[in-house]
């Protein structure tokens, strides 16, 4: 016997995650805790890295371990496969590591055909449900197997109720039904040139390779990006005996949570449905009735149901998600998770656990997914307008947050518009998985159809994106892309409000304000600094970015760029003088001219800052990005500089490079003129002077950093200029102010040679946008034309400018960070390109030992949980 590739639900425990996924385990452990789950087994991720190693194919030996299973499972339940006496149904769900709602296909009665359908309806003596299940076996294995879409069925089911005169699908009696299965395979055969397939076995070996396929559909793939989840894990596939839901009036299928999921209040919270089958809730196709109603319908299935909730929060620790089915009175558990939440009932209920004495301050800083914390330092309608704005109507609050925007109606047109900068809300029927991408775009969501717990709910809560769900009132025209609410019609490009915490929609566009921060949220970033051992910085150019990182936290700055404060009218001329200056002294008297400027600009940044260290990168971008375009601006330099408008342009093509990012700019620009690296350092330490002069209880040690250095002489070079002028101007001031020199990493050739480059520099900061660059050979600007396909080839499985890779680049940091500090034991190692606010490049700058991370302000708390939760699991 080599490798075990299925397990029965009996076999296996919530420990085996990584071999049966998330809902193998789980539904093993509720077996094991003796809870009224339907016996089945579990097909292993194993099993799926062999099909794709197989070519796509379940090879013999696996086939025949499922169908030594299904034998068991018979057995259990006293009923068989394709039997005409007493036939066993299953159902075929799928279930990753990691929980990905609505990526991936679920198969409902499996194992029904025209004979198996006739016994069923005389054993139940109930034709219509029998009918019914056909009818959705039909569409669902079309659809999710053999890909024939849902639409063509939809079509014909809303043909069949024109036609008998009724609004619901619950009203088609049984002929219906069956004429329906009918006619559902007929649209099969049209469309596969095939008969739909009758033999169970068959059925449940294509069913089982549809799941393993849809590991790989697109918007698997995208989620998998979007949350950093390996490819190579693959997906098991749960096969589990059916229980009905659409027996009648007696049973019933609902989604319930242990807690509140958008607010994190401790009540049972979740919707169900009376007749239905589970994919009726979440499709949102119906709209449901509240899991406490429940208790008015059916109190013995309540009570017990209630009983099993606190019992699974106990035993995991943790708010749950469970789904469940009532047949004929009787309740089945289908499955637990621990279920997704805003970032606000996150906290709360982290935090609730902890005074519950149910889990640790360490256990409550773990639970928490650093980038949630985005939603909660978003913005929220500003109060006043909205009080005075009227909402022309209100669906369910799905997922919390403000959001104004652009109507679109089809997730492309979401993505489209969004990329050139215009801020959109999606309004759909109802969101499928294929709109993943556009609903990542958006501001908001808004959808006719579908509850609380629908695809656009669920999905929308993960992203921390506004949602507001089920808006019935709404009549949609999407072949004319408007849709009419409160007898006003909307069309695409229409401004609308969404207030994703009441529901409300409003026809105008509302001013959204900065968040505010509650107590859970201090609690627990309080518990996280206990823990970290990383410094969180923030890159900040003005002196308002860097008051909102000192609120969120920030200990520092770890990037202020002085290029930025240049492009203001009265300043961009001064550069201009400078750039078009004949001598020395020209340019000398166009500096002077920034001087004052600039002083003033580094005094607002070090009071915003309190004496926390700032390190200023000096000037960086090539000099052409400053030249003016429009010939009136080149008209007047020309005349202030006493020139021709044609020197102006001999000048501006002068400055053209093929290849500006590797051209004359960084450190090549102090090292042609000298007197722009005397200027900034005479505006840095004057700074500083005047700053500690008003405050002789801080500590002042100005940083100045020493960009796109390559070779050591560069840097000192450089620093010779810099040390020549501040040495005078300390002295000058009779003050013992001590200052840094340091240099930033981002060229290969300065992490090879960081033994050497520490000689001269105090410090590093990696800059790890170009040193992605220039490690890849691809510019950033570039890269979009042609990293989707390197996506879609598996090439790549994340963008190396949002995620660091840990392989290249982050070999070179390691190298130059151990090199560095092999010359100078005391040098300070930082890193400031956008990664540092990335979680997983958070935990690698911790195990690296890099002493802090800095990244823009709204990311600081996310990087601060980051490295709690890094220390935590691996101190150094």
């Amino acid at each position: 016997m080599g490798k075990k590739f299925v397990y029965m639900f009996s076999e296996g425990n919530g420990s085996m995650r990584e071999l049966l996924g998330g809902k193998g385990a789980n539904l093993a452990e509720m077996t094991g805790l003796g809870m009224p789950v339907p016996q089945g087994f579990t097909v292993t991720t194993e099993a799926c890295t062999q099909y794709y190693a197989d070519g796509e194919k379940i090879n013999e030996e696996i086939q025949a371990e499922i169908y030594a299973n299904l034998a068991k499972l018979e057995e259990i339940a006293g009923k068989k496969f394709g039997d005409l006496e007493n036939p066993l149904l299953v159902s075929v769900r799928s279930g990753a590591r990691a929980s990905m709602p609505g990526m991936m296909d679920t198969i409902l009665n499996l194992g029904l055909n025209d004979e198996v359908v006739e016994v069923m309806a005389k054993k139940t003596n109930n034709p219509r449900f029998a009918y019914d299940s056909y009818r959705r076996f039909i569409q669902m294995y079309s659809d999710v197997v053999m890909e024939v879409g849902k639409a063509y069925f939809e079509k014909l089911i809303d043909e069949m109720k024109e036609k008998k005169g009724v609004k619901m699908d619950t009203e088609l009696d049984a002929d219906d039904l069956k004429e329906l299965a009918r006619q559902f395979k007929a649209e099969y055969k049209e469309k596969k040139g095939v008969d739909f397939p009758t033999d169970p076995k068959e059925q449940l070996m294509g069913a089982i390779m549809a799941v393993f396929r849809s590991w790989d559909n697109p918007r698997a793939i995208y989620y998998r990006r979007m949350n950093d989840i390996p490819s190579s894990w693959g997906t098991a596939v749960n096969v589990q005996m059916m229980v009905f839901g659409n027996t009648g009036d007696n049973s019933g299928t609902g989604v319930a949570f242990t807690r509140n999921p958008a607010t994190g209040e401790k009540k049972l919270f979740g919707e169900f449905l009376m007749n239905a089958q589970g994919e009726d809730v979440v499709a949102g196709v119906r709209t449901p009735q509240t899991i406490d109603q429940l208790a008015e319908v059916m109190p013995e299935a309540y009570n017990q149901f209630v009983e099993i909730c606190g019992r699974l929060e106990n035993h995991y620790r943790d708010m749950q998600d469970m789904e469940f089915t009532i047949e004929d009175r009787k309740l089945f558990m289908l499955q637990t998770r621990n279920g997704k939440r805003t970032a606000a009932a996150a906290l709360k209920i982290a935090c609730d656990l902890v005074d519950e004495g149910m889990i640790s301050e360490k256990e409550a800083v773990c639970m928490i997914d650093p980038k949630q914390l985005d939603a909660l330092l978003h913005p929220q309608f500003d109060a006043k307008a909205l009080k005075a704005a009227k909402p022309i109507g209100s669906a369910l609050p799905a997922s919390p947050g403000a959001a104004c925007g652009k109507v679109v109606f089809t997730a492309e047109d979401a993505t489209e518009w969004a990329q050139k900068g215009e801020k959109v809300i999606l309004v759909r029927l109802e969101t499928s998985p294929e709109d993943i991408e556009g609903m990542h775009y958006s501001q908001g969501i808004l959808t006719v159809r579908g509850g609380m717990t629908s695809h656009a709910a669920v999905v929308a809560r993960g992203m921390g994106t506004c949602c507001v769900s089920g808006c019935g009132e709404i009549k949609m025209d999407e072949e004319n892309k408007c849709f009419t609410l409160a007898g006003k019609t909307y069309h695409e490009g229409d401004y609308i409000s969404l207030d994703g915490s009441t529901g409300n929609i409003y026809g105008e566009a509302i001013p959204t304000v900065e968040a505010s921060i509650g107590g859970d949220f201090g609690r627990l970033m309080g518990w996280a600094d206990e823990y970290r051992q990383l410094k969180v910085r923030t890159n900040a150019d003005t002196p308002k970015d860097a008051q909102q990182a000192m609120s969120f936290g920030a200990q520092g700055i770890g990037l202020c760029r002085t290029e930025h404060m240049f492009f203001e009218t009265d300043r961009i001329a001064a550069i201009r003088e400078m750039i078009c200056s004949d001598t020395v002294e020209q340019r000398e008297a166009a500096l002077a001219k920034l001087l004052p400027m600039q002083r003033g600009d580094f005094e607002g940044i070090y009071e915003a800052m309190q004496g926390n260290p700032v390190t200023i990168r000096f000037l960086d971008p090539p000099l052409h990005e400053f030249v003016p375009t429009a010939e009136e601006d080149i008209a007047a330099l020309a005349k202030t500089m006493g020139k021709s408008v044609s020197d102006i342009h001999a000048i501006i093509a002068g400055l053209h490079e093929f290849n500006p990012m590797m051209g004359h700019r960084g450190c090549r620009l102090a090292v042609t003129y000298p007197e722009i690296a005397a200027m900034q350092t005479r505006a840095v330490i004057e700074a500083a002077l005047n700053v500690q002069a008003k405050h002789p209880d801080w500590k002042m040690v100005p940083e100045i950093m020493i960009p796109l250095v390559g070779e050591v002489k560069e840097l000192a070079y450089v620093k010779s200029v810099v040390v020549k002028t501040a040495d005078e101007l300390i002295a000058a001031a009779k003050s013992d102010m001590k200052y840094k020199v340091g240099t930033m990493i981002e060229i290969p050739r300065a992490a090879l040679t960081a033994d050497e480059i520490a000689k001269e520099a105090e410090f590093f900061s990696f800059g790890t946008n170009d040193l992605t660059q220039m490690t890849f050979g691809f510019s950033r600007d570039d890269a979009g034309k042609f990293l989707g396909a390197y996506y879609d080839k598996k090439i790549y499985e994340s963008d190396p400018f949002a995620k660091l890779d840990q392989t290249g680049v982050g070999k070179l940091v390691e190298m130059a960070a151990k090199l560095g500090r092999a010359t100078r034991p005391d040098i300070h190692l930082g890193i400031c390109g956008e990664h540092g606010g990335d979680p997983s490049t958070v935990e690698f700058c911790h195990n690296t030992g890099l002493d802090y991370v800095s990244c823009s302000p709204f990311r600081v708390p996310i990087a601060r949980l980051a490295a709690a939760q890094a220390a935590i699991k691996k101190p150094r």
